[in-house]
């Protein structure tokens, strides 16, 4: 299967021939130069070796056996694990056609820039699947060529096992597919492995349940009134995020007064980078005085100067949410609110409002944060001001 060959074929100009390493599989022959030459008299070609008499044999024999040892020992790797393969594919895996990195030196380095570009959250959802696959797996110190349409449906059928929500293992093999394909793109795996081609992602996706509610139930909400400082603000945010288009979370806790600009509430998306300009409304601009601090730089008390790092922020942010929706989930119940309240419902809740009082469609999308969230994010600042003035006033 692996011969080392004084390759009589070529003649070279000082009339030697190159020494090369033969791989022979399922009939298939692929040849590699070991970057030397020899003099037809110094070679013997029934053993396949240096004469005796050969200058520097013992130079090449070493090479020799060092390249034979390579070829063997990855065939025995490739066995070892039932890893079908061809002369090209061992060649390859042996040469370093491709930059061999192991899917956990990946997984590190990938993680390691979203984090460094301050995406803790995206950051968050490899730190999450690589958890996930070693759990299966047991350890990551494979290639990615041993990643296949067998191994997949294994993995999918572990995570079946665990219980986990339909969409929570959509989003495992999301980003499971979006770190191959990265892989493909910095020659780390040749897109002749890719194994996404057969195995679909996109049947592992449900349909989330419903996340708008009625203006009726709006309006209970916003009215709703506590002598709960923590209950109030919770609703607080929440009618702030219904009037300012449905701002999420993460962008509320980092505004400022300089967001604020000529009546308008002017911020960049955390997420997607756009710029977003809206008309502040009469019921926003009271929360925001009502929770202006001269201490504190920002409109709502979540952050503050103690959060300098973007690290900092993201657990602050964090840890809030989850008090925040808390609330909002035992004020729900209190007012039968069909669905379990979360800050995200008065997001969805503010783009179907507009939508059912005749708002162009070509504005608003009904579905904010999923297949048609790139409308959404971009209607605010894709329209006249004018055009935004009059279609807010349908909110109330």
């Amino acid at each position: 299967m692996v011969n080392i060959l004084c390759y009589k074929s070529k003649t070279l100009a000082n009339g030697e021939h190159p020494l090369v390493i033969r791989i022979c599989k399922d009939g298939k022959k692929k040849y590699q130069s070991l970057g030397i030459s020899i003099n037809p008299k110094y070679w013997d070609f029934d053993k396949n070796q240096p004469k005796r008499n050969c200058p520097n044999k013992e130079q090449i024999l070493q090479l020799i056996t060092e390249r034979s040892k390579e070829y063997t020992e990855q065939i025995i790797e490739l066995k070892t694990i039932k890893r079908d393969f061809t002369a090209k594919s061992l060649f390859e895996k042996v040469n370093g056609a491709t930059k061999l990195k192991t899917v956990q030196s990946l997984f590190d380095i990938q993680i390691q820039r979203l984090i460094s570009a301050n995406r803790l959250k995206y950051a968050l959802t490899y730190k999450d699947l690589m958890n996930s696959l070693i759990k299966f797996n047991q350890h990551l110190d494979i290639y990615f060529s041993d990643i296949d349409i067998t191994w997949l449906k294994k993995y999918e059928t572990w995570l079946r096992g665990c219980n986990l929500k339909e969409n929570t293992i959509g989003i495992r093999f999301r980003t499971l597919r979006a770190l191959y394909n990265l892989a493909i793109e910095e020659n780390v795996v040749k897109s002749e492995y890719y194994p996404f081609d057969n195995y679909k992602v996109s049947k592992l996706k449900q349909k989330t349940a419903k996340r708008s509610i009625v203006k009726d139930d709006i309006m209970a909400i916003i009215n709703y009134q506590s002598f709960d400082k923590e209950i109030q603000f919770a609703v607080d945010l929440f009618t702030f995020s219904y009037f300012m288009g449905g701002i999420n979370f993460v962008d509320i806790s980092r505004l400022t007064s300089k967001n604020i600009e000529d009546g308008y509430l002017c911020y960049i998306r955390k997420k997607t980078k756009r710029l977003i300009k809206l008309p502040l409304q009469e019921r926003a601009i009271e929360l925001i005085h009502k929770y202006t601090n001269p201490q504190n730089p920002y409109l709502f008390p979540i952050l503050n100067n103690y959060h300098k790092t973007e690290q900092q922020k993201a657990n602050r942010v964090h840890k809030i949410i989850g008090k925040v929706n808390k609330r909002l989930k035992d004020i729900g119940k209190e007012l039968n609110i069909p669905i379990d309240l979360t800050t995200y419902v008065a997001r969805h809740s503010f783009a179907t409002v507009l939508k059912r009082s005749g708002v162009n469609t070509s504005i608003i999308s009904e579905s904010l944060g999923h297949s048609s969230e790139k409308v959404t994010q971009i209607y605010l600042d894709s329209f006249e001001n004018s055009q935004i003035d009059e279609a807010m006033k349908n909110l109330l």
